[in-house]
């Protein structure tokens, strides 16, 4: 089977408050990965429309982030939920 790896962006610059999952974790899709607590005060909750295994998670809690940071890289499992 093709291996497909997906890498999840910042959407906003800010600091990474919490990160829920650790590399091997499976996550589900539009699970809740991560929170960046941004520069204007606000909290984005950082999810994947994919579902698979971590990878790799490229930033530590308390790291400051931009937009387009690296924060995880999964790998697809490419199984069809349709929860769209």
């Amino acid at each position: 089977m093709k291996k497909v790896i997906e890498t999840v962006y910042s959407p906003c610059c800010g600091k990474v408050e919490n990160i829920f999952d650790s590399q091997g974790s499976y996550v589900y899709e539009w699970e809740k990965l991560m929170v960046v607590h941004t520069t204007d005060n606000k909290k984005v909750e950082i999810e994947t429309g994919v579902s698979g295994h971590v990878v790799s998670i490229e930033v530590t809690k308390n790291q400051n982030v931009s937009n387009e940071t690296v924060l995880i890289q999964l790998q697809d499992d490419l199984i069809v939920t349709g929860s769209d």
